[in-house]
């Protein structure tokens, strides 16, 4: 079962036991001064339920407020809200086991490989008879077939096409590739229109199709559309261990912002995963 989105007063978190963790995704203004009852809120359902971590994407000016609260800070963004500040990813753990990561030798090899790649750029195009699209709401049957073939578990329920309609109307912005007019690969756009920000992220291509570049080219894509909606800042929490998707965005000139420990559960278990960012 997915984890739940709610509201804990003006704010929007994520919490369950899918990843183990409370997130609060979206802190809302109203909810930062003073930021004491939202930690309260969080410790408490972090300990009633048993979560084992918090993760906390927040302006970098409550950054100590949280450290004293016994978080730390595993990725910053620098000017990630309208360019007048940074944002901070602030974890706190409830066990000492989901704060080592048991890949991270092999994790710190593929990042190596991804920043030897950042200057060895290729320009993104997509190869003659593939159509690159924007998604439509007929599509999310298909799309949700996509992401159940590609992710064994997923840290949201992209399996369910009643939720991609759902994001749709919310704001994502779903692209694909089709081959012979069937849908083989995928990616998305969290639009934040407040602080003029881009998650790009939900990157799926069926087993068949890989090694194509086909992600590199939704990346073009979906940055060229973000332009033309005036966001200012890109980023991404891709897979600590997957060489691929790392190498895409250093490729594409982001730039490495820290790594969260244990943070998601994604193709069957917790896995670590790197920020990156990139300036519109």
């Amino acid at each position: 079962m997915s984890d739940r989105i709610v509201k804990q007063g003006s704010s929007v978190i994520q919490h369950g036991r899918h990843n183990d963790r409370v997130y609060l995704m979206k802190l809302s203004p109203s909810d930062r001064q003073p930021i004491d009852p939202m930690l309260a809120a969080l410790e408490s359902l972090a300990t009633e339920e048993g979560y084992s971590k918090i993760f906390c994407k927040v302006p970098s000016s409550l950054k100590e407020a949280f450290i004293t609260g016994g978080y730390v800070e595993e990725a910053r963004i620098p000017g990630f809200f309208g360019g007048l500040e940074d944002a901070s990813f602030m974890c706190r753990y409830f066990s000492q086991s989901r704060m080592v990561d048991g890949s991270a030798e092999e994790n710190l090899k593929v990042l190596e490989l991804a920043l030897s790649r950042q200057h060895n750029r290729r320009e993104a195009g997509i190869a003659a008879g593939i159509d690159c699209d924007i998604c439509s709401s007929a599509d999310v049957g298909e799309m949700a077939d996509v992401y159940r073939e590609v992710f064994p578990t997923y840290p949201f329920p992209v399996f369910d096409p009643e939720y991609l309609l759902d994001t749709m109307s919310e704001g994502f912005v779903y692209f694909c590739i089709r081959s012979g007019g069937r849908i083989v690969a995928l990616s998305s756009c969290e639009i934040d229109e407040e602080s003029g920000t881009v998650e790009m992220t939900d990157f799926a291509t069926l087993p068949g199709y890989r090694g194509r570049g086909y992600s590199q080219s939704l990346l073009k894509e979906m940055e060229d559309e973000m332009r033309r909606r005036n966001m200012g800042m890109a980023y991404t929490i891709a897979r600590a261990g997957s060489c691929g998707m790392n190498i895409v965005f250093s490729r594409s000139s982001y730039r490495y912002a820290g790594t969260l420990v244990n943070n998601t559960n994604i193709s069957g278990g917790l896995e670590s995963m790197n920020v990156w960012y990139k300036e519109l």
